[in-house]
């Protein structure tokens, strides 16, 4: 059996999650990275992308869109702005959210802000994502 640590993740209106874990598996802005107990200690961002949580009872998915990330030998705390679980997640609406950003990216319209959205699409394609991989 893998050595426990603990997992948190922190939202601004509620605790996520807070268990021992084996290991977690996130995207960051420098890529992905899967975290096992004694890791160094970091702290970086957090980037859109499924969080893989190794329980002992097996694996479990959230939507994670933005955030932080402190990791301690011991301990692993995400920091995000919002966070899903896949039962939360309206796929209709992130379809409707994914051709919105795809037509403001690839439109001609004036004063479309690409930065804004490319992310409004990255947090659509992980919401559709994660749903396809519970189903």
């Amino acid at each position: 059996m893998a050595e426990l640590f603990q997992l948190q993740i922190i939202l601004p209106n509620r605790i996520l999650y807070d268990n021992p874990v084996s290991m977690v598996e996130m995207t960051t802005g420098e890529g992905e990275i899967g975290v096992y107990a004694r890791h160094l200690p970091v702290t970086t961002t957090l980037a859109p992308g499924i969080v893989r949580i190794h329980e002992e009872g097996g694996i479990k998915l959230a939507a994670v869109h933005s955030g932080f990330v402190v990791i301690l030998g011991d301990k692993v705390t995400l920091m995000a702005e919002v966070a899903e679980w896949p039962d939360e997640i309206d796929v209709n609406r992130a379809e409707e959210a994914r051709i919105r950003a795809e037509r403001r990216i690839g439109g001609a319209e004036a004063g479309v802000d690409i930065a804004r959205a490319e992310m409004a699409l990255r947090r659509a394609l992980v919401r559709i994502e994660i749903r396809d991989h519970v189903k």
